[in-house]
Formats: structure tokens, sequence, C-alpha cells
């Protein structure tokens, strides 16, 4: 299904998003690659496709003229939108309060987080879904499909992880009713929710760390390839009875306080 169709992907650039563009081309289909203009994005769009296969769009994807503009370059390059993979996220680490150094959480890191990742989110959908409702519907009445990304700390934040929860926590919640927004015109919504994961963030940490972060982790005990997190994203693109549900893709973990 992946072939010839047309998909959009925020957060692109690097982690789960670049593997999902990197899946997404290898199967057949055409990306625009959305980051941060600081990424690079676009050396990351020539590497894995090209102009033909893979484009680059600066976004913000909390910036309204950003995502629009993103969606207006998919029509002119490639005349459709079939799918969208939303991976761009932020977090912080910071207790509610820090009573040894007598400091409260920043409300602006708090905002920051669930800007990006919430409602960075939503406005990549309002915007994007505009375009996959104009597809000539297919014979289950079909126009596209829309994939999120969540976390199992929306579930069982660890301590630190209040403003990361509940951005993440806000992304599980709408998929539901976004579902059924968009199901008179075709469109499914599922989110992933990804456990531990060999992202950029996580390869900083010492080795020591790597370890005894993989022994918390039931089977497979290691990190999630992301590659893994693309397959998953295909899955449910191809599966057409997959709609308004959030997958936990954590080999068994239940994050301990």
């Amino acid at each position: 299904m992946l072939k010839g169709s047309v998909s959009l992907v925020t957060g692109g650039a690097s982690g789960l998003g670049r593997a999902t563009v990197e899946r997404f081309i290898q199967q057949g289909g055409k990306v625009v690659l959305c980051d941060l203009p600081i990424t690079k994005g676009n050396e990351v769009a020539k590497e894995l496709g090209g102009e033909d296969k893979c484009v680059y769009v600066p976004v913000n994807v909390t910036n309204e003229t950003d995502v629009q503009n993103a969606v207006n370059v998919t029509k002119d390059k490639f005349g459709r939108l079939d799918n969208v993979v939303n991976c761009a996220g932020i977090g912080v680490a910071f207790k509610t309060f820090n009573f040894k150094k007598k400091m409260a959480h920043s409300l602006d890191d708090f905002n920051k987080v669930v800007q990006v990742n919430a409602i960075g989110t939503f406005n990549v959908i309002r915007l994007a879904v505009s375009l996959i409702g104009e597809n000539e519907p297919n014979k289950d009445g079909q126009r596209g499909v829309v994939v999120n990304t969540a976390s199992i700390a929306a579930f069982d934040g660890q301590m630190g992880q209040a403003a990361y929860s509940a951005s993440k926590g806000a992304i599980v919640g709408m998929t539901l009713p976004i579902a059924r927004d968009l199901a008179s015109q075709g469109i499914r919504v599922c989110t992933i929710a990804p456990g531990l994961f060999k992202t950029p963030l996580l390869g900083t940490l010492p080795d020591k760390v790597v370890a005894f972060l993989e022994k918390s982790i039931p089977f497979p005990s290691r990190f999630g390839n992301p590659d893994e997190f693309a397959k998953l994203a295909e899955s449910i693109i191809e599966n057409p009875m997959l709609n308004g549900e959030v997958i936990r893709l954590d080999g068994a973990l239940r994050m301990q306080p």
C-alpha cells in the first residue's frame, strides 16, 4: 500500500522519523520530510531519495504557516497526500518542585513541551487532512491515514516526566475523537506509544546506564530499533481495520518511578 503513496513525516531528519522516511521510500513511496531548519533535513532527503522521491521542507510544527507551506509543497511536488506520520517531539526532565534547590518546574519548559508534542501534532493533523480529503476513496472508502507518536510515558511516566507525560497523554487522548471526526471522510487515525528506542537522545547515555535500561525490558531485553517503529507505522497504513487505536511498542516494559 506504500508503493506509489505520498507521505508527510515530521521529525523526519533523525531517529524514529528518519527510519520512517527511509522505510517508506524503500517500499516505493514518496515522502515530504519535515523538520526544523537547524537539522540536516535537506541532506537526509538527498541521501534517502533525491528530489523525485523525497523533498525536505523546514517546519516548526507549532507554526501554522510552516505546516501549511509543507502541505502546499506536497501538493505542488507530488499532487496528493496519502499518509501523515507525526514524529516531531521534545522532552525535559525536571520534578514538579525541587526541594533541595527550592525551585519549581519551569512553566515555560512545561508549556514548550506541550506546545511541540501535543499542539504541534494537532496542528499538523488539522491542516494536512485537508489535502488527504481530496483523494478519491479506495474500495473500502479510505482516503488516507494519520499515524501519531506518543510514548509509554503517557501511561506510566517516571519522576521528572510531568511535562512529557502530559504532552504524550494528550496525543493518546486525541486519537479516538480525531478518528471519529475524520471517519466520514475515510481517514484513519492511530497512535504508536514507543518504549525505549535507539534514538540520538538515548545514544548519549553511558554504557552502564544503557545496560541497566535494557535489562528492565522484559523481552526482547534491548532498545528498539527505529526501523521497528517504522514497520509498525507501515503495518497501520496497510491494515484497514486499525483505527482510533493506541499501540504500545515496548517489549512489555512498564516504567518504574
